[in-house]
């Protein structure tokens, strides 16, 4: 088995790009729907998260309202940083479940851990190469700026917080550059998964 992290900035193309890795075959573990889980009650960081941020942060059901704790953090570096401690442990050992249970079933899977954050987060010690997507800034506002409910001000703030793009970049084995056609990126993809494959 081989484990991959696939990471970019807010708007690069991730999703797609993981899609089309499961098209070809990987199994694919997401960084965003472990930290979902983990922030329900009950989940590994639920509790925390409630005890420093305040019961305002919590629905009437007692559900984490995340568009209001991502308001809260996405503005205050610190307590982006409050948050991210006690998150991403929490994600990280979730993750490496999946993986052994991976590894039990399909011992020769190429596994592909999609995480934004993947190596501000430390993740990227857990993976064994390291998948880069990545387009210019132009095209990463405007793709951001496409989601439902975005707002140019909170896009800015949150790709403030990522690494930038260079520097990510230094981390990569393989680089698979979007500011092209879909067809393009399918094609890298391709390219990189059959590498992957190759390795596992």
């Amino acid at each position: 088995m081989l484990i991959a992290g696939l990471t970019g900035g807010m708007g690069c193309g991730k999703s797609f790009v993981a899609e089309a890795f499961r098209e070809l075959g990987g199994h694919i573990v997401e960084a965003d729907e472990l930290g979902r889980d983990v922030m329900k009650p009950g989940g590994g960081a639920y509790h925390n998260i409630v005890q420093i941020f305040g019961r305002e942060i919590v629905d009437d059901e007692g559900n984490m309202n995340r568009l209001a704790l991502a308001k809260r953090v996405f503005t205050d570096p610190s307590a982006l940083s409050k948050l991210n401690n006690i998150v991403h442990p929490a994600v990280r050992a979730r993750a490496r479940q999946q993986f052994e249970q991976i590894r039990r079933d399909h011992p020769d899977a190429v596994v592909i851990y999609v995480a934004a954050i993947l190596i501000e987060s430390g993740a990227n010690r857990e993976v064994e190469k390291i998948v880069v997507v990545d387009c210019s800034k132009e095209r990463q506002v405007e793709r951001a700026m496409r989601r439902p409910g975005a707002v140019e001000a909170d896009v800015a703030a949150r790709i403030a917080t990522q690494l930038p793009s260079a520097a990510r970049l230094r981390y990569a084995d393989y680089v698979i550059d979007t500011n092209g056609t879909k067809e393009e990126t399918l094609r890298q993809t391709k390219e990189v998964y059959e590498e992957l494959r190759r390795l596992a």
